[in-house]
């Protein structure tokens, strides 16, 4: 049995019905958005976050699920798809997850109106139902992912990130929205308690750990095949590399400097730096703290009682930092 599989074995009768309820969480009045959203429920991913959804619910309230679950899961998923159809038209993608994306089959016009229809359904989903905790939480996680975007833009141009200011970009670009995923799953059944916060932190803990583990795979090993170095060519500092520029001589740091800001699409220039990188302990560093922010997750589920909710969200957490892509 495949890992994910596996994961989701505990809560896979909440899937199945969160799949029918979030076909209906799309349904319009209009025939060509209709059609465009059942294009997009058929192109689904892992669906990670839904399963983060009823995992913590079903941990943090002995195997309980309410509606609010449900509506929760939607709601998330709903802002996540508009902010993935957003970003597709921003960064001109014609490719999400191997299918064509929505600018690419319909254009910009239509792909950024079904962005918004999508944000808009979220917002009153959580409305209708006086979710007004659930929709804070998720509000907050859009935010931070706009300004986590924006943030890494502006750092781009300077090349001068320091380690700091590279956890903040990722917590906001990345694993905000996992920990809006957990402390949702557990705000939709013990509101107001204590595992909110600590659920988000498990959540944000595990989307640092993910976020490092995808900078890795620029580099490429013998198991994940040629490196890729597709973050230098973007001009991306990303975490083995900012740890290496940080610890070298300030003429390796000038050369490197130099490389990527303006030898980016040089093919022979850009393993040169993988090659640097890899030498002066880069990979193993970001590799020390994916695996510190594991532990910390980790840790975080120690005092639940042992129950096969717990058990999927340990294997969640070992699949994020261990998976092949």
């Amino acid at each position: 049995m495949k890992i994910t599989e596996q994961i989701k074995q505990p809560i896979a009768y909440e899937m199945e019905l969160f799949e029918q309820k979030f076909r209906l969480s799309m349904s319009s009045k209009v025939a060509l958005l209709n059609r465009i959203t059942y294009y997009i429920v058929n192109r689904k991913g892992k669906q990670m976050r839904p399963m983060f959804v009823f995992l913590v619910a079903k941990m943090v309230s002995n195997g309980e699920v309410s509606e609010r679950t449900y509506r929760g899961a939607s709601v998330i998923e709903l802002i996540h798809t508009a902010t993935l159809v957003h970003d597709d038209v921003v960064d001109d993608s014609n490719k999400r997850r191997g299918f064509f994306s929505i600018n690419a089959l319909w254009k910009n016009k239509i792909a950024v109106l079904i962005g918004d229809f999508l944000l808009s359904k979220g917002l009153l989903l959580s409305i209708d139902n006086n979710d007004f905790d659930l929709l804070k939480i998720i509000s907050i996680a859009v935010r931070e992912m706009s300004e986590g975007e924006l943030l890494q833009i502006e750092k781009a141009r300077k090349l001068d990130i320091t380690e700091d200011v590279y956890y903040d970009i990722i917590r906001q670009k990345t694993a905000t929205l996992i920990a809006a995923c957990c402390s949702l799953g557990a705000a939709s059944v013990k509101p107001n308690s204590v595992e909110v916060e600590s659920m988000r932190k498990f959540g944000e803990l595990i989307g640092m750990a993910f976020q490092i583990k995808d900078d890795l795979f620029d580099y490429g090993t013998q198991r994940i095949g040629k490196p890729t170095g597709i973050d230098i060519k973007e001009q991306k500092m990303t975490l083995p590399l900012i740890h290496v520029l940080n610890n070298c001589s300030k003429k390796d740091k000038n050369w490197i400097i130099n490389s990527i800001k303006n030898h980016n699409k040089d093919k022979k220039r850009v393993n040169q730096v993988i090659e640097f990188v890899k030498q002066h302990g880069g990979l193993d560093y970001a590799v020390s703290k994916m695996k510190s922010f594991q532990k910390e997750a980790l840790q975080l589920l120690q005092h639940y009682p042992e129950s096969d909710y717990k058990k999927s969200l340990e294997l969640m957490v070992n699949y994020v930092i261990e998976r092949k892509k």
